[in-house]
């Protein structure tokens, strides 16, 4: 996979992000030339500014919602693989800004396919939604790409929109269209260093600890597939490269997540984050009236992504809230000024760990 980025142009939009800053940082380590298309920074602190990525890639500042720009963005940088990540990716503020949730996760997501509809060269592009997609039920099993998408509330159907004008572009547009690729990519509930977004569980402990506060927890006994942000944008790395090599994935959907026995409640998270920090205070408010509807259980398949992509996540639950403890430990208690080094050692430490476990994507 190293080999493959070296020298390629990718544009990544929501650069900014949890999900986009680290990915922007494993390309660059990987040669990749980045092109970082994003609206602003969504949060203050956060992993791009705290990593000063704004140096090490060409930072864009632009509304995906605005075809023409993008379009003149794509066109300008000629990018070889676009990673869509840029999206309105929390629930609650979806029940305060509906109409921009559904306008940037939908109409966002096909003002990219718009964009290409025209390119001539060869491209790659891995759309980005999250498991949130699916009509979720829950399932004690894992949802496989096959099952039904839509939600009960404003952010799972903005992503549910967001996979139908996919499918629609994919199958109006794209399936004779030879040099442009395109696949689905769904992962939820990472967790890792650099995430401050609010109404997150680890952001909102790392920052109420980090101040000798307590915590306030809404649902501590909902399970949710806990995994470490690196593990999924594993996946979209790997998915990313196998869909230049390999025709029949064009159009395909992958899950990324831990395996089927990784669940584990809130609480347990806490349990486990509380080895790494010390004197950590919580409190229960599940008896208050919730604001907005939240999945009590929550889960993927991976089966497909294990079996056509080679794929499987490389770090235990232990070890995937030990790196995100220590991430910010290192920000509040460390060198703050040096997280960009920080960011590129847990990369090479997680790579380290896949290596170890024989993964596919980390032999080369």
């Amino acid at each position: 996979m190293k080999s493959f980025y070296k020298d390629k142009t990718v544009l990544v939009t929501g650069a900014t992000g949890f999900k986009g800053s680290w990915l922007s940082i494993w390309l660059r380590i990987m040669g990749a030339n980045v092109v970082g298309v994003s609206l602003d920074v969504p949060s203050t602190p956060s992993n791009f500014d705290v990593s000063r990525m704004s140096d090490s890639i060409e930072d864009i500042r632009l509304d995906i919602r605005d075809l023409e720009r993008l379009k003149a963005a794509i066109q300008e940088f000629k990018p070889d693989i676009i990673f869509h990540l840029a999206a309105q990716a929390l629930v609650k503020q979806s029940y305060l800004s509906p109409v921009e949730t559904i306008t940037t996760n939908a109409i966002g997501s096909m003002h990219v396919l718009e964009a290409v509809r025209q390119y001539d060269n060869q491209l790659s592009v891995v759309m980005i939604t999250s498991d949130k997609a699916y009509d979720n039920v829950e399932w004690v099993w894992g949802y496989r790409e096959t099952d039904a998408l839509g939600g009960k509330d404003i952010y799972s159907a903005s992503k549910g929109m967001a996979e139908l004008a996919i499918k629609g572009y994919l199958e109006s547009f794209y399936r004779n269209q030879d040099n442009i690729r395109i696949a689905v990519a769904r992962a939820g509930n990472v967790i890792g260093g650099g995430d401050w977004a609010n109404d997150r569980i680890v952001p909102d402990c790392m920052r109420c600890w980090s101040r000798g506060d307590v915590v306030e927890i809404r649902s501590p006994a909902s399970t949710r597939p806990w995994q470490h942000v690196l593990e999924p944008l594993s996946g979209y790395l790997q998915l990313a490269q196998e869909l230049g090599n390999s025709p029949e994935l064009h159009g395909e959907a992958f899950n990324f997540g831990p395996p089927s026995s990784q669940d584990h409640t809130v609480s347990e998270l806490i349990d486990e984050m509380a080895i790494h920090w010390k004197n950590i205070r919580w409190k229960d408010v599940s008896d208050r009236n919730q604001e907005f509807h939240e999945a009590g259980l929550l889960k993927l398949n991976c089966d497909k992504a294990v079996r056509l992509l080679e794929w499987k996540p490389a770090m235990s639950f232990q070890e995937t809230v030990k790196m995100t403890v220590s991430w910010y430990k290192e920000f509040y208690q460390g060198n703050p000024d040096s997280m960009l080094n920080y960011c590129k050692q847990q990369i090479a430490e997680y790579d380290d760990v896949a290596l170890k476990k024989g993964i596919n994507w980390a032999n080369d």
